[in-house]
């Protein structure tokens, strides 16, 4: 039985959730503040779901996804917003969030989404270094691969847990291997956000790439700067 952490402030859409996941058989707890979900981790790390609102008391949610990802905690989350701007949604991803839905939501989707984050339970297993079917081998010496499964990407024998943000952003650049690829065109086609957004958080997750992935970042050769334009992914750098 998988199990559901909901840090949800408004007594009714908490008890809510509760009734219906747990009628689709998941066994859910519920907290009302930022802080109780903290605590509550730190207790019992091992819920296999988290749905946290971004509007809480005290702490935020984005406070609250900050901490959890620098603690060390994978489980995957799923961020609701009340007010579903771009901005917001972006921030809950570099914070480090997997998905969002706006408020009011449909209850099928919701659990579509829990299903899907469910798949990617693996984070939280030690990693072994294998190479399954969705694989992405790269770099001069084909010494680096990207796992899209269980979102693992291997640099010299070395292991990253990527985001499933960070994973379909990396994706995306490779599928557009050796082209110039646009900020706006990301933030449309990996989050499918259409409206005017900030731009500024694209270069932070290219960042985090090239943290994971460069020999060395301050001189990539594998995520590169067009200017004027955005990035450009190539597989094996002259």
């Amino acid at each position: 039985m998988s199990r559901v952490l909901v840090v949800e402030d408004e007594s009714h859409l908490a008890e809510g959730l509760r009734f219906n996941l747990e009628a689709e058989g998941y066994q859910v707890e519920t907290v009302d503040t930022g802080e109780a979900a903290l605590e509550r981790l730190n207790v019992e790390p091992a819920f296999d779901v988290l749905i946290l609102d971004v509007m809480l008391p005290g702490k935020d949610g984005f406070g609250v996804m900050t901490e959890m990802r620098q603690s060390g905690f994978l489980v995957p989350t799923l961020m609701l917003t009340a007010r579903g701007h771009s901005d917001d949604v972006l921030r809950g991803f570099e914070a480090g969030a997997d998905d969002y839905l706006t408020k009011p939501f449909d209850l099928a989707i919701l659990i579509a989404r829990i299903g899907g984050l469910l798949r990617r339970r693996n984070w939280l297993q030690p990693p072994a270094p294998r190479k399954p079917d969705d694989v992405f081998t790269f770099g001069v010496d084909h010494d680096k691969w990207v796992n899209f499964d269980s979102l693992e990407l291997w640099v010299r024998n070395q292991v990253f847990r990527l985001t499933l943000m960070e994973a379909n952003l990396l994706r995306f650049m490779i599928e557009h291997e050796g082209k110039p690829v646009s900020r706006k065109n990301m933030l449309q086609k990996v989050w499918s956000l259409q409206e005017d957004t900030d731009t500024r958080p694209i270069d932070n997750f290219i960042v985090r790439l090239r943290r994971y992935l460069e020999d060395d970042p301050k001189t990539p050769k594998h995520l590169i700067t067009v200017r004027g334009v955005g990035y450009q992914f190539v597989a094996t750098p002259a």
